[in-house]
């Protein structure tokens, strides 16, 4: 149904994005997914330009500490030392921020892309969202959620 549609991104997208930036806490990013009822947000730089991207499935993962690889290199770093607990609690704060678990690869899409690429593209990427651009600028968020409710505006045609 979508491959017949001239619907495109921007008829499609959110344009009051809920977005944070890499050094959000996590706490506040996963206050704002529930205040807001949404799966993942975008994670912008200072100039507002998508950087990452954190979801569900990125919260999920997080087990809130070191992981064994990092850990490791610490005792190493140390060399029998051990390191300032202002190092550590810098450490662990910076690990705490959204920076430190957000997918870092963000698969964009222009404006003016046809509903039935943008599907393809979702598919093709197993992603579930992205950032819709135009001359370089974010101007919305595209999600599966989108695709269906344009697809149901299509069958119910």
């Amino acid at each position: 149904m979508l491959e017949e549609s001239l619907v495109t991104a921007e008829d499609l997208m959110v344009r009051n994005v809920v977005s944070v930036r890499p050094d959000t806490p996590i706490v506040k990013a996963v206050s704002l997914m529930a205040e807001h009822n949404i799966s993942g947000v975008p994670v912008l730089d200072e100039r507002g330009s998508p950087v990452g991207m954190i979801t569900e499935g990125d919260l999920l993962r997080w087990h809130g500490d070191f992981t064994e690889k990092q850990t490791w290199w610490l005792d190493h770093l140390a060399d029998g030392y051990d390191l300032a607990p202002n190092f550590m609690n810098v450490l662990r704060s910076e690990h705490r921020k959204v920076g430190a678990i957000m997918s870092h690869s963000v698969t964009s899409v222009a404006a003016d892309m046809p509903a039935r690429d943008i599907a393809k593209l979702f598919f093709e990427n197993k992603i579930k969202r992205a950032p819709v651009m135009r001359d370089g600028k974010m101007i919305g968020l595209v999600s599966r959620s989108d695709l269906v409710k344009a697809l149901a505006t299509a069958l119910a045609e």
